[in-house]
Protein backbone atom coordinates (compact mmCIF):
# COMPACT_ATOMS: atom_id res chain seq x y z
CA UNK A 1 0.00 0.00 0.00
CA UNK A 2 1.17 3.52 -0.86
CA UNK A 3 0.51 6.67 1.12
CA UNK A 4 -1.95 7.92 -1.50
CA UNK A 5 -4.04 4.77 -0.96
CA UNK A 6 -4.72 5.66 2.68
CA UNK A 7 -8.01 7.52 3.01
CA UNK A 8 -9.60 6.01 6.12
CA UNK A 9 -7.66 5.31 9.32
CA UNK A 10 -9.08 3.07 12.02
CA UNK A 11 -8.04 3.51 15.64
CA UNK A 12 -8.79 0.72 18.11
CA UNK A 13 -8.99 2.03 21.66
CA UNK A 14 -10.42 5.45 22.54
CA UNK A 15 -8.41 6.08 25.70
CA UNK A 16 -5.65 8.61 26.31
CA UNK A 17 -3.58 7.68 23.28
CA UNK A 18 -6.37 6.53 20.99
CA UNK A 19 -8.44 9.70 21.02
CA UNK A 20 -5.26 11.79 20.59
CA UNK A 21 -4.23 9.73 17.56
CA UNK A 22 -7.73 10.04 16.13
CA UNK A 23 -7.65 13.81 16.64
CA UNK A 24 -4.28 14.15 14.90
CA UNK A 25 -5.30 12.05 11.91
CA UNK A 26 -8.60 13.90 11.51
CA UNK A 27 -6.88 17.28 11.77
CA UNK A 28 -4.76 16.27 8.79
CA UNK A 29 -7.85 15.49 6.71
CA UNK A 30 -8.27 11.72 7.19
CA UNK A 31 -11.59 10.09 7.88
CA UNK A 32 -11.15 8.22 11.16
CA UNK A 33 -13.09 5.31 12.59
CA UNK A 34 -12.56 5.24 16.35
CA UNK A 35 -13.53 1.99 18.05
CA UNK A 36 -13.95 0.90 21.65
CA UNK A 37 -16.06 -1.58 23.60
CA UNK A 38 -18.35 1.00 25.23
CA UNK A 39 -20.27 3.91 23.69
CA UNK A 40 -19.69 5.95 26.85
CA UNK A 41 -15.92 5.68 26.35
CA UNK A 42 -16.36 6.89 22.77
CA UNK A 43 -18.55 9.79 23.85
CA UNK A 44 -15.93 10.85 26.40
CA UNK A 45 -13.21 10.52 23.75
CA UNK A 46 -15.02 12.96 21.45
CA UNK A 47 -15.47 15.40 24.34
CA UNK A 48 -11.75 15.25 25.02
CA UNK A 49 -10.92 15.74 21.34
CA UNK A 50 -12.97 18.93 21.44
CA UNK A 51 -12.56 20.25 24.99
CA UNK A 52 -9.75 18.28 26.66
CA UNK A 53 -6.40 19.68 27.88
CA UNK A 54 -4.93 19.12 24.40
CA UNK A 55 -8.18 19.37 22.46
CA UNK A 56 -9.30 21.45 19.51
CA UNK A 57 -10.78 24.31 21.53
CA UNK A 58 -7.32 24.95 22.99
CA UNK A 59 -6.15 25.52 19.42
CA UNK A 60 -9.04 27.89 18.87
CA UNK A 61 -7.99 29.84 21.97
CA UNK A 62 -4.48 30.09 20.53
CA UNK A 63 -5.76 31.27 17.16
CA UNK A 64 -4.60 28.13 15.34
CA UNK A 65 -8.11 26.96 14.41
CA UNK A 66 -11.49 28.59 13.95
CA UNK A 67 -14.73 27.11 15.36
CA UNK A 68 -15.91 25.93 11.92
CA UNK A 69 -12.73 23.86 11.55
CA UNK A 70 -13.42 22.23 14.91
CA UNK A 71 -16.78 20.99 13.68
CA UNK A 72 -15.22 19.69 10.44
CA UNK A 73 -12.47 17.80 12.29
CA UNK A 74 -14.86 16.18 14.74
CA UNK A 75 -17.21 15.38 11.87
CA UNK A 76 -14.49 13.24 10.26
CA UNK A 77 -14.27 11.02 13.37
CA UNK A 78 -16.79 8.20 13.24
CA UNK A 79 -17.26 6.13 16.40
CA UNK A 80 -18.29 2.49 16.56
CA UNK A 81 -18.34 -0.58 18.79
CA UNK A 82 -18.85 -2.90 15.80
CA UNK A 83 -15.81 -4.71 14.37
CA UNK A 84 -17.59 -5.44 11.10
CA UNK A 85 -18.33 -1.76 10.46
CA UNK A 86 -14.85 -0.76 11.58
CA UNK A 87 -12.95 -3.29 9.49
CA UNK A 88 -14.92 -2.67 6.29
CA UNK A 89 -13.81 0.97 6.19
CA UNK A 90 -10.17 1.07 7.39
CA UNK A 91 -7.20 1.17 5.02
CA UNK A 92 -4.85 1.34 8.01
CA UNK A 93 -5.57 0.29 11.58
CA UNK A 94 -3.66 1.78 14.52
CA UNK A 95 -4.10 -0.21 17.73
CA UNK A 96 -4.00 1.80 20.97
CA UNK A 97 -5.31 -0.47 23.72
CA UNK A 98 -3.64 -1.12 27.13
CA UNK A 99 -0.15 -2.63 27.29
CA UNK A 100 -1.29 -6.24 27.65
CA UNK A 101 0.24 -8.63 25.08
CA UNK A 102 -2.65 -11.12 25.32
CA UNK A 103 -5.25 -8.40 24.77
CA UNK A 104 -3.39 -6.88 21.84
CA UNK A 105 -2.85 -10.23 20.14
CA UNK A 106 -6.50 -11.18 20.64
CA UNK A 107 -7.60 -7.94 18.98
CA UNK A 108 -5.17 -8.28 16.08
CA UNK A 109 -6.28 -11.86 15.45
CA UNK A 110 -9.88 -10.67 15.20
CA UNK A 111 -8.90 -7.75 12.97
CA UNK A 112 -6.92 -10.11 10.74
CA UNK A 113 -10.02 -12.24 10.23
CA UNK A 114 -12.34 -9.33 9.46
CA UNK A 115 -10.26 -6.65 7.70
CA UNK A 116 -9.66 -6.68 3.93
CA UNK A 117 -6.38 -8.23 2.87
CA UNK A 118 -4.98 -4.82 1.90
CA UNK A 119 -5.40 -3.31 5.40
CA UNK A 120 -2.14 -2.51 7.18
CA UNK A 121 -1.84 -3.01 10.95
CA UNK A 122 0.17 -0.71 13.21
CA UNK A 123 0.55 -1.07 16.96
CA UNK A 124 1.04 1.90 19.24
CA UNK A 125 2.65 -0.35 21.83
CA UNK A 126 5.25 1.45 23.90
CA UNK A 127 7.49 -1.58 24.22
CA UNK A 128 5.98 -4.99 23.43
CA UNK A 129 7.96 -6.60 20.62
CA UNK A 130 6.31 -6.19 17.22
CA UNK A 131 7.36 -9.68 16.20
CA UNK A 132 5.51 -11.04 19.24
CA UNK A 133 2.32 -9.07 18.55
CA UNK A 134 2.28 -10.30 14.93
CA UNK A 135 2.40 -13.99 15.83
CA UNK A 136 -1.36 -14.57 15.51
CA UNK A 137 -1.92 -12.71 12.23
CA UNK A 138 -1.36 -13.90 8.69
CA UNK A 139 -0.34 -10.49 7.29
CA UNK A 140 2.99 -10.31 9.13
CA UNK A 141 4.46 -8.33 6.24
CA UNK A 142 1.78 -5.65 6.79
CA UNK A 143 2.31 -5.37 10.54
CA UNK A 144 4.47 -2.62 12.05
CA UNK A 145 5.12 -0.64 15.22
CA UNK A 146 3.97 2.99 15.28
CA UNK A 147 4.76 4.28 18.76
CA UNK A 148 3.20 7.67 19.48
CA UNK A 149 3.90 9.79 22.54
CA UNK A 150 1.54 11.39 25.01
CA UNK A 151 -0.13 13.77 24.27
CA UNK A 152 -0.38 12.39 20.75
CA UNK A 153 -1.65 15.63 19.24
CA UNK A 154 1.36 17.56 20.58
CA UNK A 155 4.43 15.33 20.77
CA UNK A 156 6.42 15.28 17.50
CA UNK A 157 8.16 11.88 17.63
CA UNK A 158 6.85 8.62 16.23
CA UNK A 159 9.06 5.62 16.88
CA UNK A 160 8.70 3.25 13.91
CA UNK A 161 9.56 -0.41 14.54
CA UNK A 162 9.86 -3.27 12.06
CA UNK A 163 8.86 -6.75 13.06
CA UNK A 164 10.99 -9.60 11.76
CA UNK A 165 8.73 -9.97 8.71
CA UNK A 166 7.59 -6.36 8.21
CA UNK A 167 7.93 -5.45 4.52
CA UNK A 168 9.81 -2.40 3.28
CA UNK A 169 6.57 -1.16 1.72
CA UNK A 170 4.77 -1.25 5.08
CA UNK A 171 7.65 0.37 6.92
CA UNK A 172 7.92 3.15 4.33
CA UNK A 173 4.15 3.70 4.44
CA UNK A 174 4.31 4.50 8.16
CA UNK A 175 7.31 6.76 7.63
CA UNK A 176 5.43 8.73 4.97
CA UNK A 177 2.19 8.80 6.95
CA UNK A 178 4.03 10.12 10.02
CA UNK A 179 5.48 12.94 7.94
CA UNK A 180 2.06 13.74 6.50
CA UNK A 181 0.75 13.97 10.06
CA UNK A 182 3.51 16.54 10.73
CA UNK A 183 5.41 14.12 12.98
CA UNK A 184 9.07 13.09 12.99
CA UNK A 185 9.46 9.34 12.37
CA UNK A 186 12.61 7.60 13.59
CA UNK A 187 13.32 3.88 13.32
CA UNK A 188 14.05 1.79 16.41
CA UNK A 189 14.92 -1.90 16.35
CA UNK A 190 12.50 -4.53 17.59
CA UNK A 191 13.26 -5.50 21.17
CA UNK A 192 11.51 -5.19 24.54
CA UNK A 193 10.99 -1.48 25.18
CA UNK A 194 12.57 -0.38 21.86
CA UNK A 195 14.70 2.70 22.63
CA UNK A 196 12.45 5.31 24.21
CA UNK A 197 10.61 3.07 26.66
CA UNK A 198 13.73 1.32 27.89
CA UNK A 199 15.36 4.68 28.46
CA UNK A 200 12.41 6.33 30.21
CA UNK A 201 11.56 3.26 32.31
CA UNK A 202 15.06 3.05 33.76
CA UNK A 203 15.01 6.79 34.51
CA UNK A 204 11.56 6.79 36.13
CA UNK A 205 12.14 3.67 38.21
CA UNK A 206 15.42 5.11 39.47
CA UNK A 207 13.56 8.23 40.64
CA UNK A 208 11.22 5.97 42.62
CA UNK A 209 14.15 4.10 44.16
CA UNK A 210 15.80 7.38 45.17
CA UNK A 211 12.53 8.32 46.89
CA UNK A 212 12.32 4.89 48.57
CA UNK A 213 15.91 5.25 49.81
CA UNK A 214 15.04 8.54 51.47
CA UNK A 215 17.56 10.61 49.51
CA UNK A 216 14.90 13.16 48.55
CA UNK A 217 11.14 13.52 48.80
CA UNK A 218 8.86 13.59 45.78
CA UNK A 219 8.45 17.37 45.70
CA UNK A 220 12.22 17.88 45.82
CA UNK A 221 12.86 15.28 43.12
CA UNK A 222 10.28 16.99 40.89
CA UNK A 223 11.80 20.42 41.38
CA UNK A 224 15.43 19.32 41.04
CA UNK A 225 14.72 17.38 37.85
CA UNK A 226 13.10 20.36 36.18
CA UNK A 227 15.70 22.86 37.37
CA UNK A 228 18.80 20.75 36.76
CA UNK A 229 17.84 19.03 33.50
CA UNK A 230 15.27 21.46 32.02
CA UNK A 231 12.62 18.72 31.89
CA UNK A 232 9.11 20.17 31.48
CA UNK A 233 7.81 17.92 34.25
CA UNK A 234 9.33 15.80 36.97
CA UNK A 235 9.42 11.98 36.94
CA UNK A 236 6.43 11.48 39.23
CA UNK A 237 4.21 13.89 37.33
CA UNK A 238 5.29 12.17 34.11
CA UNK A 239 4.40 8.74 35.51
CA UNK A 240 0.99 10.09 36.53
CA UNK A 241 0.47 11.21 32.92
CA UNK A 242 1.68 7.94 31.37
CA UNK A 243 -0.30 5.85 33.84
CA UNK A 244 1.10 3.88 36.76
CA UNK A 245 -0.56 0.71 35.52
CA UNK A 246 1.13 1.18 32.14
CA UNK A 247 4.49 1.73 33.86
CA UNK A 248 4.01 -1.45 35.90
CA UNK A 249 3.04 -3.58 32.90
CA UNK A 250 5.85 -2.40 30.64
CA UNK A 251 8.42 -2.68 33.44
CA UNK A 252 7.37 -6.28 34.07
CA UNK A 253 7.51 -7.05 30.35
CA UNK A 254 11.02 -5.66 29.83
CA UNK A 255 12.36 -7.16 33.06
CA UNK A 256 10.97 -10.62 32.29
CA UNK A 257 12.72 -10.64 28.91
CA UNK A 258 16.02 -9.01 29.89
CA UNK A 259 16.44 -9.70 33.65
CA UNK A 260 18.16 -6.33 33.87
CA UNK A 261 17.49 -5.02 37.41
CA UNK A 262 16.83 -1.40 36.42
CA UNK A 263 13.57 -2.51 34.79
CA UNK A 264 12.16 -4.38 37.79
CA UNK A 265 9.12 -2.40 38.99
CA UNK A 266 9.62 -0.86 42.47
CA UNK A 267 7.39 -2.35 45.18
CA UNK A 268 5.72 0.96 46.02
CA UNK A 269 4.62 1.32 42.38
CA UNK A 270 2.95 -2.08 42.50
CA UNK A 271 1.21 -1.18 45.77
CA UNK A 272 -0.22 2.02 44.33
CA UNK A 273 -1.57 0.23 41.25
CA UNK A 274 -3.13 -2.51 43.38
CA UNK A 275 -4.80 0.21 45.46
CA UNK A 276 -6.37 1.89 42.43
CA UNK A 277 -3.88 4.74 42.05
CA UNK A 278 -3.15 4.30 38.37
CA UNK A 279 -2.42 7.87 37.27
CA UNK A 280 -3.81 11.32 36.66
CA UNK A 281 -7.59 10.94 36.79
CA UNK A 282 -7.95 13.44 33.91
CA UNK A 283 -6.41 10.84 31.60
CA UNK A 284 -7.04 7.52 33.40
CA UNK A 285 -10.79 6.91 33.85
CA UNK A 286 -11.56 5.29 37.19
CA UNK A 287 -8.24 6.24 38.74
CA UNK A 288 -8.03 7.36 42.36
CA UNK A 289 -5.07 9.50 41.30
CA UNK A 290 -1.33 8.97 41.04
CA UNK A 291 1.90 9.65 42.92
CA UNK A 292 1.11 13.31 43.49
CA UNK A 293 -2.34 12.52 44.84
CA UNK A 294 -1.38 9.57 47.05
CA UNK A 295 1.51 11.41 48.67
CA UNK A 296 -0.43 14.72 48.72
CA UNK A 297 2.10 16.57 46.64
CA UNK A 298 0.71 19.73 45.06
CA UNK A 299 0.65 19.58 41.26
CA UNK A 300 2.90 22.18 39.59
Amino acid sequence: MKIEDVEVIGVVGAGTMGHGIAQTCSQMGYVVYLMDVDKRILEKALRLVKEGPFGLMKLVEKGKLNPNQVDEIIGRIKTTTDYDEFCTKADLVIEAVPEDPKLKKKIFKLLDEKCPEKTVFASNTSGIMITELATDVKRKDRFVGMHWFNPASVMPLIEVVRGTLTSNETFNLIIELSKKLVKIPIEAKDGPGFYTTRFITAYLFEAVRIFEAGLADIKSIEEMTKLAFRHPMGPFELMDLIGLDTMLHIGEYIYNLTWEPQYKPPLVLRKLVLSGYIGDARFKPGSRGGWLDYFKVAKP
